[in-house]
């Protein structure tokens, strides 16, 4: 009775959303331990997860593929070196990252919060 509500399309992408942006935290403090390293490649989470997300989103396969997908880290194609020793990692790019990454992580959240305390209103009567 309870699986609908962890199945709607809202619900799996948020939960989703919020895999990938713990992933990207991840690979945001990672970089930033690396800033220093010699060849040291950035990571980031795969474009295909996202355009894998969309198509899924698009095509109503969300909900009966949620478990199969899965964001990876990568190393960043888009990433240049910023040093002579091959070091790809911008420290200022990578602190704005992660304070991005931040906010977006609290608001996926509250949004999947706010989904349990429905279900709990919904079960009990009370919100509190």
């Amino acid at each position: 009775m309870v699986d609908p509500i962890f199945q709607s399309d809202n619900y799996v992408l948020a939960r989703k959303l919020l895999d990938s942006a713990v992933v990207r935290h991840q690979a945001i403090a990672s970089n930033i331990a690396n800033a220093e390293t010699p060849g040291y490649h950035r990571l980031d989470v795969s474009s295909d997860f996202a355009t894998q997300l969309r198509s899924q989103l698009v095509t109503g396969e969300l909900s009966s593929k949620s478990d199969s997908l899965k964001p990876q880290l990568v190393d960043d194609p888009s990433a240049r070196s910023v040093r002579p020793d091959g070091n790809s990692v911008d420290i200022e790019h990578e602190l704005l990252a992660m304070n991005r990454n931040s906010v977006e992580h609290q608001y996926l959240t509250e949004i999947i919060t706010q989904n349990i305390k429905q279900l709990k209103m919904a079960i009990t009567g009370r919100s509190a």
